[in-house]
């Protein structure tokens, strides 16, 4: 054949539903030779594939296979150490909180059996102030959880987080307030539905032990213990404790529920944040509640104060902390993008004197859309970049309202530059007016602790890959650094060489639907791609609008994607150097893939996306944990 060039030109639809389809107009030149190598280039891989490796992989699969433990008590006790392997950070801080408030309970309530306002209030008033007590206790830890900037030291600077799961400060906090809400129940309760009933119908030789904590006038009814301080006061908290409750609620807070337009406009972010902040008039009235007591008139005895004391102390230094840091870090944008996806990018300069970790986060106000208003996003920068950098997608009122305030600033892009709207902030004269924007932080978080490993594997789903990409970026600056100090060697010597980074090796899984979500981390991918000459670093993008790889429908498409890619080195789908799969990871294969290349290893597994894959992916960790030599510690940042 005397032709040596072919030109193929090819628009071509991958379906998967009626909602998601990639849509690829192609056009490619290549050589016979060159389809003849793309051909024989997977068998001649698996091919090369060592036999170690093999062995390892069959061993590895012999041992995974499930098997069943016949002797139910054998089974049994196998699940319940797992499980406290798994949980017992979790259950030992658990079992000390219910042990307390257990303990508390008790102490109140065998002393109020021996005073004398049991013989006419009985068991109800043990009740009420065992509950009490309990809730004294829990309105003082349930601020502990939220102080971000003591957390964030604590886990930072200290050993503690050897034994105290400070990942999960939030789900403590919630633990706590549904321990609030069976203490305020129980005390409610038992006072409105069995002490007053009791009381009012007391005869005139039971109610004289009373009139010391009542009056000579014995009450006539309900009113007149719902106008006292007591009364209107555990009134009016109960009816704020409710509402600020019932809209931190999931159903409510993520507008999960069809509700009625009207009562919709009262759900959401909004109303979760405005109605916690109830607990500044909460906290009011509960010491007021605490101080006029019925049954206790000396001041010693009434300790409401006394529990919330420091707490409310720390708590008050932190928010003035936030106050006083927040006020003068008020950042310039350097650069403005709206990617696919209904993303913005923000770089902003770096506040001096400003330090933090991959894989931490910062709160972000902008007065233009709300002075008030606090949202947290993950740094996607590394620690050693000159400037700081968010990816925010736009889910509610208030991000659609910054996308839309900084999207009047920007322009269509140039033919090299990624996204649909720009803005890069120069130092002309011309500078656009732009929103001013308020940072606070930083705090720590889940993925901020991979400094611990040699082996990552970091998976994040959609815009979840945030604080992931700032991990592989600040691994990429590190093995910048060392090509620099290799080059310096080979030059002058190597009088200041300096620690090797700890990472010996990053697996980075990004799962995301739309093919336009790779733009958003372009110039991240091309760097690894440039500068990891060992291969430190491993991406895989996975794009799961397409079907997966070998099915007849999108074989095309990865035809044209292997060819483009060995010719020119760069993937049609992301448009980066890193090659696309198609459809989800199958996530066993990954782990198995990790075990057999770092046996007697500890890998930091780091999820960060929605909730759906949280279980397989613990599940997987927990299984080749206990199967392999190779120990996978499972981390996860839900949003």
């Amino acid at each position: 054949m005397d032709m040596k060039f072919y030109l193929m030109n090819v628009e071509f639809f991958i379906t998967r539903s009626d909602k998601h389809h990639l849509k690829c107009i192609g056009v490619f030149f290549f050589q016979i030779y060159n389809l003849e190598t793309l051909l024989l280039q997977a068998p001649s891989q698996s091919t090369n594939l060592g036999t170690e490796s093999r062995v390892l992989s069959r061993l590895l699969s012999e041992k995974l296979v499930p098997t069943k433990e016949r002797n139910p008590v054998k089974r049994w006790g196998k699940g319940l150490a797992y499980f406290l392997e798994d949980n017992w950070k979790r259950i030992w801080v658990l079992a000390l909180w219910i042990s307390i408030c257990a303990g508390l309970f008790t102490w109140k309530f065998i002393q109020y059996k021996h005073r004398a306002v049991f013989d006419v209030m009985g068991y109800c008033v043990t009740t009420a102030k065992g509950a009490a007590e309990t809730t004294k206790f829990n309105m003082a830890l349930i601020l502990l959880p939220v102080c971000r900037n003591t957390i964030t030291w604590l886990r930072s600077k200290t050993k503690l987080g050897v034994v105290v799961p400070f990942d999960d400060n939030i789900n403590f906090h919630k633990v706590v307030a549904f321990g609030i809400a069976i203490g305020v129940g129980l005390h409610a309760g038992a006072h409105l539905t069995c002490d007053f009933p009791r009381l009012l119908h007391a005869t005139d030789d039971e109610y004289e032990p009373m009139e010391q904590f009542f009056g000579e006038e014995r009450p006539n009814n309900y009113w007149w213990f719902v106008k006292g301080t007591e009364g209107w006061t555990g009134v009016t908290m109960v009816v704020l404790m409710a509402i600020a409750y019932i809209l931190a609620q999931p159903w409510f807070r993520r507008n999960r529920l069809n509700l009625p337009k009207p009562i919709k406009k009262l759900t959401g972010f909004n109303a979760f944040w405005y109605s916690h902040h109830l607990f500044i008039i909460v906290y009011a009235l509960f010491i007021v509640h605490g101080y006029y007591l019925y049954l206790s008139k000396k001041w010693y005895k009434k300790t409401t104060w006394m529990y919330l004391a420091v707490p409310m102390l720390l708590y008050a230094c932190e928010r003035l902390i936030r106050a006083f840091r927040s006020g003068y870090k008020s950042v310039k944008i350097l650069k403005v993008a709206v990617y696919p996806g209904n993303v913005l990018s923000l770089h902003m300069s770096k506040p001096q004197g400003f330090k933090y970790t991959s894989g931490q986060y910062i709160f972000v106000n902008c007065a233009d859309v709300s002075p008030f208003q606090w949202h947290p996003f993950s740094i996607t920068s590394a620690p050693g970049d000159d400037y700081l950098s968010i990816h925010i997608r736009t889910l509610g009122d208030w991000t659609s309202q910054l996308k839309a305030l900084f999207s009047k600033v920007c322009q269509p892009p140039s033919v090299d530059q990624s996204g649909l709207l720009r803005a890069d902030i120069g130092k002309g004269e011309n500078k656009p007016r732009l929103p001013k924007l308020l940072i606070d932080g930083p705090y720590g978080a889940p993925a901020q602790d991979y400094k611990e490993y040699d082996v990552l594997l970091l998976v994040g789903l959609g815009i979840g890959a945030t604080p992931l990409i700032s991990i592989v970026k600040d691994v990429l600056n590190n093995i910048k650094q060392q090509n620099e100090n290799e080059q310096g060697i080979e030059t002058i010597g190597a009088k200041n060489k300096r620690k090797p980074f700890a990472t010996r090796r990053a697996y980075f899984y990004w799962v995301t639907r739309e093919q336009g979500s790779f733009e958003w981390f372009r110039g991240v991918m091309n760097e690894v791609a440039e500068y990891d000459r060992d291969r430190v670093i491993e991406l895989h993008n996975y794009c799961t609008s397409v079907y997966e790889e070998g099915d007849a429908r999108s074989a095309l498409i990865t035809m044209l994607q292997s060819l483009q890619h060995a010719k020119s080195g760069v993937d049609i789908v992301s448009g980066t150097q890193v090659k696309t799969h198609f459809a989800r990871p199958n996530w066993h294969k990954v782990f198995k893939h990790v075990a057999v290349n770092h046996a007697d290893k500890r890998v930091g597994v780091f999820y960060c996306g929605a909730p759906g894959l949280t279980g397989e992916l613990r599940r997987l960790a927990q299984e080749f944990s206990r199967k392999t030599s190779t120990k996978f510690d499972f981390h996860k940042e839900n949003f």
